[in-house]
């Protein structure tokens, strides 16, 4: 019999399982459905790399390499919650916690030097960056709004700010020797494996020697491999402009990167930006700063902790101070904390980060807590147009309207860890002039790049398969839908092209009569996608791995005010279901708001969906018509929960996470028993039905009793369960209604 797998992951996302899962449990136990829970957190991936150092009570099972494994069979059915995608500044403050909870834990190897910091180096680097997505994404994305999702928001519509004709706000992007300048692709004709090769120029130190950077890539037949990079000299001439632009136009200066997914290609492009707005502190203590292990890749929020063991720490110091005050304003993440956008590199993620600020009127919170016109800098410009059109467009027609406005669902190209995203161990900072080679089994070189110290270079793949199953998937919802689809390919990228000729020749194995498909590069497409919205129509958008994000993000965040409430199913490929719950781009700040006050804001309507998506794949492959019933049920509950306004609140005194989910559970219970399909299933939740409501005020009074005051849940990426359950579980009259399914 299949059952259901439910991920532990971190943050908000984590605390909110502490509540919703016990009576997710209860549910399905009543109704015969296995759940199970796989803890695929930072923490527990940490953990899973070093079990000769632990005692036997500490080690716990690698459950992210066991749901790759299920991800393959057709009775995969996991439940996946948004997890860290850990930059190094995260994963050192993990194992700093994990030591002080009494894990023996090697620190995070800088600069190995040895064979075991090598070893070492080598074990932290797998849980770094999108370590999870590409093991569980055995498919390609569907995401979209449910019906129940837009028709809130068109009749409760969100704030919008008011978008000025003369806004200063534009996106500011390199026009070559990036990423998407210098890219070449190619489709294998066959089965081969392939080796990236640094040969230094004949001109240098070592000229002519070749160094092995990656060998034994398997690629199959028809996989387009791409390779890529980007100039360190190209782009610090490039935000050295940028920083003057901003200083001269006003307007607060922004880097807007994804340095948690792009793991190691974006924290060093984040270190150019920290260093090109503090040019003059680098060009006196740069070296300095250097010797004592600070890196601008780790942000200033990391140079400014680490100076108080500096001999003349407090001198550079006053030089970065002085660096905030002479040049040009810096969009803040934390305004009153005095948290600039150069911080942290983790603290503003692009597909985040463009739509907050397109959403509230073009604009960022600068030093004084006021919203001010920004320059947002991207420095690749593969996708940095896409932000351009929906500012221009804003500009010249105002803010959209949510009340009127359509939607964009997404097909994302993703599967077996397609196009960037599956970068990550084949991009490297080049330390030397020379080549970067892509070579086959026969040695014949396949892409060739000149490099000069500090590039950026990658490769990524793309498997067939993967883009015989996308095209397949962007038909069938076209067709199911009767909506526009749109493939977001660029005939002048080079990858763009060999998708677009695969696109072609893969359409013409379906049938596509009556269905409007269109191939447009992304800004042309963003336009034409906004000007359907303004006209309340909706248009798909399929796309590659990174736009995938950026769109579930963008449009989302500006029709329903939130990413989270997207239901997003991946249709794994060999028949198996993954359903994932959103995006936790703002779990962090809801953790350190309960921390301080016994309030967590975090939104559960994602883990709504994907519950009841997750019921009806499994009713589907087990013929379990209670788990149908059930996913029915939960359907109908999660609309009056939207109809009856129960999503958490901003503010203390009103309902939070722990409330949003007492509701659910109430109505999804009134649900069950009202039913008539089983009897048996009606009359087990009917005594619970009415317990809950005739114990409403108790169990909201006893909830809204907690808040105000600090919670203690033992950790934050490890919390201690007791204590996290303690919290998170606050009214005893819940949860004894909660009992008497058992």
């Amino acid at each position: 019999m299949a059952k259901i797998i439910y991920t532990h992951t971190d943050e908000a996302p984590l605390l909110a399982t502490y509540s919703f899962l016990p009576i997710i449990a209860a549910y399905a136990k009543t109704a015969g459905v296995e759940v199970e829970t796989r803890d695929i957190s930072l923490a527990a991936r940490v953990l899973a790399q070093f079990p000769d150092r632990l005692t036997g009570e500490q080690r716990v099972d690698d459950a992210l390499a066991e749901l790759g494994e299920l991800a393959t069979q057709p009775e995969a059915n996991i439940i996946k919650l948004p997890n860290i995608s850990a930059s190094i500044s995260q994963l050192k403050a993990t194992i700093a916690e994990l030591q002080s909870q009494g894990y023996d834990l090697p620190a995070y190897p800088e600069n190995p030097q040895t064979d075991e910091e090598r070893e070492t180096r080598a074990r932290y680097d797998k849980v770094k960056g999108s370590a999870v997505n590409p093991v569980l994404r055995e498919g390609n994305s569907d995401r979209r709004a449910p019906a129940s999702v837009k028709n809130y928001a068109k009749s409760h519509p969100h704030s919008m700010g008011a978008w000025s004709s003369d806004s200063k706000t534009n996106v500011a992007t390199m026009d070559q020797d990036d990423f998407f300048s210098n890219e070449q692709s190619v489709v294998l004709d066959a089965d081969d494996t392939l080796a990236i090769v640094h040969v230094a120029s004949a001109g240098s130190d070592g000229g002519g020697e070749e160094t092995l950077l990656k060998e034994g890539l398997k690629v199959l037949e028809g996989e387009v491999v791409d390779a890529t990079l980007m100039s360190a000299a190209a782009l610090d001439e490039f935000l050295e402009a940028q920083v003057a632009r901003a200083q001269a136009e006003g307007v607060l200066f922004s880097a807007h990167l994804k340095a948690t997914m792009m793991k190691v290609s974006d924290p060093i492009i984040f270190g150019h930006v920290v260093r090109a707005y503090f040019a003059d502190v680098f060009a006196q203590y740069g070296e300095q700063l250097a010797a004592a292990g600070l890196s601008a890749n780790d942000g200033l929020g990391g140079i400014l902790a680490g100076l108080d063991s500096v001999d003349n720490g407090a001198e550079i110091k006053a030089a970065f101070e002085a660096g905030l005050t002479s040049g040009p304003a810096l969009a803040m993440v934390d305004s009153d904390k005095g948290i600039t956008n150069l911080h942290v590199p983790s603290d503003v993620i692009i597909d985040a980060s463009m739509p907050a600020m397109i959403r509230t009127s073009g604009q960022m919170w600068n030093a004084a807590g006021e919203q001010q016109d920004t320059l947002a800098v991207i420095p690749d410009s593969s996708y940095a147009g896409i932000y351009q059109a929906t500012i221009d467009d804003c500009r010249a027609h105002g803010a959209l309207d949510p009340a009127t406005m359509g939607s964009v669902p997404n097909v994302g190209l993703m599967a077996k860890a397609a196009e960037e995203y599956g970068s990550h161990d084949k991009t490297f900072e080049i330390p030397s002039a020379g080549k970067v080679e892509v070579r086959n089994a026969a040695g014949d070189v396949l892409m060739s790049h000149d490099v000069q110290p500090g590039d950026i270079w990658r490769a990524c793949q793309t498997k067939d398969a993967s883009i015989r199953d996308w095209v397949k998937l962007a038909v069938t919802r076209a067709r199911a839908s009767e909506t526009p689809a749109v493939f977001w390919l660029d005939e002048t990228r080079a990858h763009d092209a060999n998708l677009i000729a695969l696109v072609t020749e893969y359409l013409k194995e379906h049938d596509t009569d009556g269905l409007s498909l269109e191939v447009m590069a992304p800004a042309e497409a963003t336009t034409f996608s906004l000007e359907r919205i303004r006209r309340g129509e909706d248009t798909i958008s399929v796309t590659g791995n990174v736009l995938r994000d950026y769109n579930t993000d963008l449009f989302p965040i500006l029709e329903l005010g939130t990413s989270a409430k997207m239901l997003s199913i991946v249709p794994l490929m060999n028949g198996g279901g993954l359903f994932e719950t959103g995006a936790g781009g703002s779990a962090p700040k809801h953790v350190q708001q309960l921390v301080k006050e016994d309030y967590l804001r975090w939104d559960s309507l994602g883990e709504f969906f994907a519950l009841a998506a997750s019921l009806e794949h499994l009713a589907g492959y087990d013929d379990n018509q209670r788990a149908k019933l059930l996913g029915d049920a939960l359907d109908r509950a999660t609309e009056t929960f939207l109809n009856e306004d129960r999503s958490p609140g901003r503010k203390l005194g009103t309902t939070d996470n722990r409330g949003s989910h007492f509701y659910l559970a109430l109505y999804w219970a009134e649900e069950l028993a009202k039913q008539t399909e089983d009897a048996q299933l009606a009359g087990a939740f009917a005594a619970l039905a009415t317990t809950l409501r005739d114990s409403e005020q108790t169990i909201v009074d006893e909830l809204l009793a907690v808040q105000g005051k600090p919670a203690d849940i033992g950790g934050y990426f490890r919390p201690d369960p007791e204590k996290a359950a303690a919290v998170m579980r606050p009214s005893a009259t819940f949860n004894e209604a909660l009992a008497t399914l058992g």
